[in-house]
């Protein structure tokens, strides 16, 4: 066979796999109000900061007076005991969906690589669940107000991820006690 033969055959193979991925998209607008609340975390790509978490990890939203949103990140350690964060999230423009979070102490904050990218990617419009990732794709979370999510619900999640090019066959499950 020659060289060309096999190439074209490899190229064809991998077609599928070439495919482009979707846009990381935000949704267009969400209600912050609505969206404050506690949300219970069902699955997340690998983060260095969540590998010590190994069940019960919840999200935590508090809107403030000047427009920014306290955070407070936590879980439990396989030892029992409770680990937290605590950041803050502020809006990159106008955008209600898109965020920056930032966990490092406030005297950093004029540092832009302290900030992270929270995007809201897809949203239930009861706000039952969520849908969170960087347009990186490095970062993913599958959040719902209720302890367990729904299983369809969830599979309907990743799917939609995988579309936008998110490595879902690293998701790592939240237990939740």
């Amino acid at each position: 066979m020659s060289i060309r033969i096999k190439l074209l055959a490899t190229l064809l193979a991998l077609a599928p796999a070439l495919q482009a991925a979707e846009p990381v998209r935000a949704v267009e607008r969400v209600d912050l109000r609505r969206y404050a609340g506690t949300w219970y975390e069902q699955a997340h790509l690998p983060l260095f900061f969540q590998r010590d978490c190994a069940r019960d990890t919840t999200a935590t939203y508090t809107l403030r007076d000047d427009g920014r949103i306290d955070v407070l990140n936590r879980c439990t350690k396989a030892d029992g005991t409770t680990k937290q964060a605590n950041g803050v999230a502020r809006r990159v423009g106008d955008s209600t969906s898109k965020l920056e979070v930032r966990f490092a102490p406030a005297a950093f904050s004029f540092l832009p690589f302290v900030w992270g990218d929270y995007w809201i990617i897809d949203l239930d419009e009861d706000y039952r669940w969520a849908l969170v990732g960087t347009p990186s794709r490095d970062n993913l979370w599958i959040l719902s107000r209720d302890r367990v999510l729904d299983p369809t619900v969830r599979t309907g999640l990743v799917e939609r991820a995988r579309a936008m090019g998110y490595p879902v066959e690293k998701l790592i499950d939240t237990p939740q006690g």
